[in-house]
């Protein structure tokens, strides 16, 4: 328990560099943030809301409470999807006040046996290394294209496993065996005359398990004048380790990240959720005297694949196809960066799109990183909720800009027993311009 006699401004005064005691107490009790927030939503409770996590984060900086189970567990059940940021008229910064409660809660508690042990694991031992990672994802496509995944499916030993394995398994995407990028270095020419150099960031998931959509990404970047690098020696930008109360690791991840991408002019993030953790390596990287500039000055240079594309500006198809496309606003993309057009914009490019807004369309669905594995229920519940309005749209195609959201989508589609999936924006982008090459 904390110490009583310790101030809140000694407890508070962060060492990611940019949270202060003052931002905690900032918080007015308006509630504006309550309607904002899922699982106040979907529970009702004032505790598993913004200001009533805030309130116990206070209670704990002036000793009246400690980290006991019961408050741990309020604070796991935040999404950190951070609508109420957006929706805070007094700027409380939450995403960063919680990052560093749970940074907090790992370093005063310790969590049972077996969840420390996996969370080591993950953390420490595959996330940091894309080669661990990469031989995990290659024995996973080997599951799926040996017909083993077919036949234990179709036995249903999956229901003897524990809820959150089987959760796991039901989530999984189809999986190519070579990864995009490879391991090494990749360099593609701007198609027709050069406009800008660009380099983008491949991340530690995507290429494994969303290959095809950093090949889309290179695809269109190309199309529209611009030289693409994929630089090696990059590896995860550490958003689960961050919001998971692992700050150390991440850190080191994002060392190895800035040093990677020192000689680029734009680094280009296809993953919202990555982008927003690489667009905060300056509050990460604070305190570090050898990395807080280089920090700085490598999120000046970071761009959201959408954004850049708006800002270019984008070179649109010549040719398209008749749908009607609703599209999921990735919270990281939404709230954390506040981009909320330049998809849309991208999207209606295309000759063709109908573009069908969905009820909710910026209301988290339930992926939040690790959270659907962490809290399956909570999450099928919010992911619910979220296919009620997928259907509501009335569209034929179902896109978002994160992969954890494109994996949620496909599991509620699945339930639905459709057979389609969702596509990232890039991807339907790419799709009219090789359209546009064969028609020419």
């Amino acid at each position: 328990m904390v110490k009583a006699e310790q101030s809140a401004v000694d407890l508070l005064d962060l060492s990611v560099g940019g949270v202060t005691a003052e931002e905690l107490y900032r918080c007015v009790h308006c509630g504006l943030c309550l309607n904002q927030c899922p699982t106040y939503l979907e529970l009702g409770l004032e505790t598993e809301s913004p200001r009533g996590r805030l309130a116990l984060m206070k209670a704990v900086a002036e000793g009246r409470f400690g980290y006991t189970d019961r408050l741990v567990e309020h604070m796991d059940l935040c999404l950190l999807c951070r609508a109420c940021e957006a929706a805070c008229p007094s700027g409380v910064p939450f995403g960063s006040l919680m990052t560093e409660t749970r940074a907090r809660i790992e370093v005063q508690t310790s969590r049972p046996f077996m969840e420390r042990t996996a969370r080591n694991f993950a953390f420490k031992h595959l996330f940091p290394h894309q080669g661990r990672l990469g031989l995990a994802f290659r024995m996973l496509s080997l599951y799926q294209a040996s017909g083993l995944q077919w036949l234990v499916r179709k036995s249903r030993v999956l229901k003897l496993l524990p809820k959150r394995l089987s959760h796991m398994e039901s989530m999984l995407p189809k999986l190519a065996f070579r990864p995009y990028p490879r391991g090494k270095a990749k360099s593609v020419p701007a198609q027709g005359v050069e406009k800008k150099k660009v380099a983008v960031f491949s991340g530690c998931i995507m290429p494994l398990a969303f290959g095809p959509v950093n090949r889309a990404t290179v695809n269109v970047l190309s199309k529209n004048g611009c030289r693409v690098d994929i630089p090696g020696g990059q590896n995860c930008c550490g958003a689960l380790n961050v919001h998971s109360g692992e700050r150390d690791s991440a850190r080191e991840m994002a060392r190895k990240n800035i040093d990677a991408f020192a000689e680029a002019d734009t680094v280009v993030v296809n993953a919202a959720g990555c982008g927003a953790m690489l667009k905060e390596y300056e509050e990460l990287l604070a305190e570090d005297p050898r990395y807080s500039v280089k920090a700085k000055t490598f999120v000046a240079k970071v761009k959201d694949v959408h954004e850049f594309l708006a800002e270019l500006p984008l070179v649109p198809p010549k040719s398209g196809f008749n749908r009607r496309v609703t599209y999921q606003d990735s919270c990281h993309l939404v709230h954390a960066q506040r981009i909320r057009e330049a998809p849309r914009k991208v999207l209606t490019s295309i000759p063709g799109v109908e573009l069908c807004e969905m009820p909710n369309s910026d209301k988290c669905c339930g992926a939040a990183g690790v959270y659907n594995i962490v809290n399956p229920e909570l999450s099928s519940q919010l992911l619910d909720s979220k296919m009620r309005d997928v259907t509501s749209a009335d569209a034929d195609v179902v896109t978002t800009a994160n992969p954890g959201c494109m994996l949620q989508l496909d599991l509620g589609l699945r339930k639905q027993g459709q057979t389609t999936r969702s596509y990232h924006v890039v991807e339907l982008l790419d799709e009219a311009y090789r359209q546009e090459e064969k028609s020419g």
